[in-house]
């Protein structure tokens, strides 16, 4: 049944099962997209229920093809849609901007309970080539910068430590081993040298990184009293129990990379080709559209990349931990100011966090084409000529242009929208 025009649009959405996700009603991703309601992989006309036994990860809003949302009055593609009205529901200056009548970002739920693979997202040079080279491993030809907005509790590796404080572990007699390249065995420790160093890591054998591990927990505490590096005791037997002490992600995480612990409402930027590794915690992710990632540890051998085509991309941005955050700003259309603005230096996307209290109200003037979900308690939503009403776990789309008038229920709201302008 074709769509017809309206300014909102209620979505079904589906949510996938990696092993890093958490157990059945535990994983928020899959309670959210229970009440969705959500669809199976098995086809969007099957119903998602939660199988207690499956660890779910990520509930995917949007139109990326690999798992699109659908509109629920009609069960059609909200793509479709999106290409049938483009100018109603995207706005000429965003189909100019990129050329297209795609959705330019995709928002996802995730609910992690071990570490994700140990990963960067390529740049779109990259990213284009080899998705004309092997378009089954790269599936779109963009590049993925993305956000990470914590719901709970979350802990990351994103980008690198300080260059002093990871020479500063270097330097350590069980680790000096790991400098003894070119001029990474130089007193001036540079990001070159920490690339080859990175890449000397994950090209060693089980037995080094074994006995590297071995001598890095062997360390006295005393070892590790810098904020920098204050973690890595109590972190290294949780990795190395979900893993193992020979994935060389395990090093390469404790070592080189921020170790962040944040509370929710914080949030962190990913920019292209930039090093992470997701921990544990529930968050809103939301990423330029595309799927396109390089694994190399924290993860089986048979889905590593090679690790010199991984280490020739990276990035040494961000190279501290106050740089990997990206702070909430105001909102300047929010007119009751109870929404916080997450802005990453890019042209696809912004993400809001609307929170308010039992009966309280919010208004958000006219915005872009948008994807809007309650992750915790419900709301009308007045749109004008028409309404909706926004219970916990819904998701909708937003044509451009839409004034929302938004008021909580008596269990109050918690609202994020990824939109585009």
């Amino acid at each position: 049944m074709a769509t017809p025009l309206a300014p909102f649009y209620q979505l079904k959405c589906s949510c996938n099962s990696y092993p890093w996700g958490k157990q059945g009603s535990q994983s928020l991703a899959a309670t959210l997209c229970a009440k969705t309601p959500g669809w199976t992989r098995d086809g969007p006309s099957k119903i998602f229920e939660i199988d207690e036994d499956t660890p779910y990860s990520e509930m995917w809003m949007g139109t990326y093809p690999e798992m699109p949302s659908y509109v629920i009055s009609t069960g059609e593609d909200l793509q479709k849609v999106l290409d049938r009205y483009p100018h109603q529901l995207i706005g000429d200056k965003v189909t100019y901007k990129f050329g297209n009548t795609l959705l330019p970002f995709l928002p996802k739920v995730l609910s992690i309970a071990k570490a994700l693979p140990l990963q960067i997202h390529p740049n779109k040079d990259f990213a284009s080539r080899m998705h004309r080279e092997k378009p089954s491993e790269f599936t779109d030809p963009n590049h993925k910068p993305e956000i990470a907005l914590a719901l709970s509790e979350f802990e990351a590796f994103c980008g690198f430590k300080p260059l002093d404080e990871v020479a500063r572990l270097l330097n350590l007699a069980p680790l000096q081993h790991l400098r003894s390249i070119g001029n990474a065995a130089s007193g001036n420790f540079t990001d070159e040298d920490l690339r080859r160093v990175v890449q000397k890591i994950l090209e060693s054998d089980d037995k080094v990184l074994r006995q590297t591990y071995k001598d890095l927990t062997s360390l006295p505490s005393s070892s590790f009293n810098t904020p920098a590096n204050s973690h890595i005791p109590e972190l290294a037997p949780r990795l190395a129990d979900q893993f193992s002490e020979a994935d060389p992600g395990v090093l390469v995480g404790l070592l080189t990379m921020n170790y962040l612990k944040l509370q929710a409402g914080d949030a962190v930027y990913i920019p292209a080709d930039g090093i992470h590794a997701y921990i544990s915690g529930d968050i809103i992710e939301c990423m330029a559209r595309s799927n396109n990632v390089l694994n190399t540890g924290l993860c089986p051998k048979a889905d590593r990349t090679n690790a010199r085509q991984f280490c020739d991309l990276l990035t040494f941005r961000p190279h501290d931990p106050q740089q990997c955050m990206l702070p909430a700003k105001g909102y300047p259309r929010s007119e009751k100011g109870k929404t916080k603005l997450y802005k990453p230096p890019l042209s696809e996307f912004n993400v809001l966090q609307t929170e308010l209290a039992a009966g309280e109200r919010e208004v958000l003037g006219k915005g872009g084409a948008s994807i809007v979900i309650a992750t915790r308690g419900g709301a009308t939503v007045d749109c004008g000529e028409k309404s909706f009403n926004l219970e916990e776990g819904h998701v909708y789309f937003v044509a451009h242009g839409i004034r929302m008038d938004i008021t909580a229920s008596d269990k109050g709201l918690l609202m994020h929208t990824a939109y585009v302008d």
